[in-house]
């Protein structure tokens, strides 16, 4: 038996792709009954480096180990039956099926007349569910679960497996306050049994506080290896980004004017969702939106841009007011939207970055004959990458192999070929690192100071405080308030966001 003080080694991992290489002789030492952050900007290779771990990447060359004995991962069934379990960021559940099917698809409890015990199948579930003190029927299907609990069904699937080590990436940016308290107790638990977590993250906060060691990464190479109390914000953000990042936030220039949209009044046709919402929007002004998980901020600005339908209320752009029933009509009125979920309603995967830039505005590149102009398409889409500063081997490159910064400049890029505005940013910087950030933060505002209007919904305080004019805050479907941007604090944003329900 080889003795080894840690669980898991990767030693010398390199994996390129056409064009790229994603990994370059990584290294990563895991010791047991610990949890085990792994940071580093968007496109330095954490994921790359957890797929190969799990199987779903061969690394070209290096090793892996696993209690100190070399271990062959060609597939994530070998992976799991190694005792290695991965949540993705990206959930993938069946949302037709329940929760317990969920959890043990591919390897449900059988009777021996070869038909599933569902019994025992329940009883496991509950005892599961039990563990891990999560308040999940084992009977609802799984479509119908929040986000939050889907993560949390995730989280249970891989414990299940009996894993020695998992692999969380980016496990709370979906969740709430109490989510997170709860997903740390639980992480807390599986780490007293000596399973070790593999925890990426790009929110400093967190790392710093449940992290027994960090492994920082750049540009597919490993930096380095250290003990998380030794660490600190500007420390880690230094060593991932290999310079000194002093300001987190861009300096300012734009000067809010004249009004340019106007809405009063505003409220779903979904009695569930926003009621009576009024405000104004400036030219060349960025309107932070704030509030808790349920404040109905993305369905607000879903009805802006004609995707939800409106019961009652008015909008008026230049001061007329207009109809926007759909997103045709939205783009008429020069409005953009930048969607929330940027990999579910906002890149198309196996596209090229080239048809992701000239999609939202396909008419612009028909010749007279009606065919696109691919000389013009690409021309442009190259431009846009060269202005934004966009890594990417070509226009070429399917888009789904870009980092989460590189997609959002991409997709910030199409929308600005349609030349709006107005445009809608939900959570523009969510899943980004701190890196990428200040590179879209500088996009936005550049265009606010070139007389564009935003509207910005955040649930990053920081990044509410350092970038809004002004910020109206949400609370259960209402607007409870607008702040200054420049004067405004957490407390108030907070003491806004959770008002209950006005009469």
């Amino acid at each position: 038996m080889i003795s080894s003080p840690y669980l898991l080694e990767m030693r010398g991992i390199s994996k390129a792709f056409p064009g790229v290489q994603a990994l370059d002789k990584v290294n990563l030492k895991v010791r047991p009954g610990t949890v085990h952050a792994l940071m580093g900007e968007n496109g330095a290779g954490k994921s790359t480096l957890m797929k190969c771990l799990f199987g779903i990447y061969k690394p070209d060359e290096g090793e892996i180990l696993l209690g100190g004995e070399r271990v062959d991962i060609p597939n994530s069934k070998a992976a799991l039956s190694h005792g290695v379990s991965m949540i993705h960021q990206e959930l993938h559940p069946v949302p037709h099926r329940n929760v317990m099917e969920n959890i043990w698809l591919g390897r449900f409890p059988m009777h021996w007349l070869m038909f599933v015990d569902h019994r025992r199948m329940l009883s496991d579930t509950k005892e599961l569910l039990q563990d891990l003190n999560l308040d999940i029927d084992p009977h609802e299907l799984t479509g119908s679960l929040s986000v939050s609990k889907i993560q949390s069904l995730e989280i249970a699937k891989a414990v299940s497996f009996h894993s020695k080590v998992i692999v969380m990436d980016e496990p709370t940016s979906s969740l709430t306050g109490n989510e997170v308290e709860q997903l740390f107790e639980i992480i807390h638990k599986l780490r007293s049994r000596g399973v070790s977590i593999i925890y990426i993250s790009h929110k400093m906060e967190e790392i710093l506080r449940i992290s027994d060691e960090v492994t920082i990464m750049r540009d597919g190479k490993y930096v380095g290896t250290w003990d998380a109390e030794e660490l600190t914000t500007d420390l880690i953000i230094s060593r991932m980004v290999g310079r000194d990042l002093s300001e987190r936030f861009p300096e300012r220039s734009n000067t809010p004017s004249s009004v340019i949209l106007k809405a009063e009044g505003l409220t779903s046709s979904n009695p569930m969702s926003f009621k009576d919402v009024s405000f104004e929007l400036r030219r060349g002004e960025i309107l932070g939106v704030g509030g808790l998980v349920g404040a109905q901020r993305t369905e607000l600005i879903e009805a802006l841009f004609g995707l939800r339908h409106l019961k009652t209320g008015t909008i008026s752009i230049d001061g007329k007011k207009v109809a926007i029933k759909s997103p045709a009509d939205a783009k008429k009125h020069k409005i953009a939207l930048l969607t929330e979920e940027r990999r579910t309603t906002g890149i198309f995967p196996v596209l090229s970055v080239y048809e992701n830039t000239i999609v939202a505005n396909m008419g612009r590149y028909r010749n007279a004959f009606g065919l696109i102009d691919e000389k013009k398409g690409r021309r442009e889409a190259a431009e846009n990458v060269a202005r934004f500063r966009t890594k990417t081997p070509n226009v070429d490159t399917q888009i789904r192999n870009l980092s989460g910064g590189n997609q959002q400049k991409v997709l910030l890029a199409r929308w600005l070929l349609t030349d709006p505005d107005i445009l809608l940013l939900d959570e523009p910087t969510r899943g980004i690192d701190v890196g990428a950030k200040f590179e879209i933060y500088t996009i936005i505002a550049e265009l606010a100071k070139q007389g564009r209007c935003i509207i910005m919904i955040s649930s990053e305080m920081p990044e509410l405080l350092g970038m809004s004019d002004r910020i109206m805050v949400m609370s259960e479907g209402r607007m409870t308030g607008i702040l200054d941007g420049r004067k405004a604090t957490e407390q108030e944003i907070m003491r806004l966001a959770a008002q209950q329900r006005m009469a």
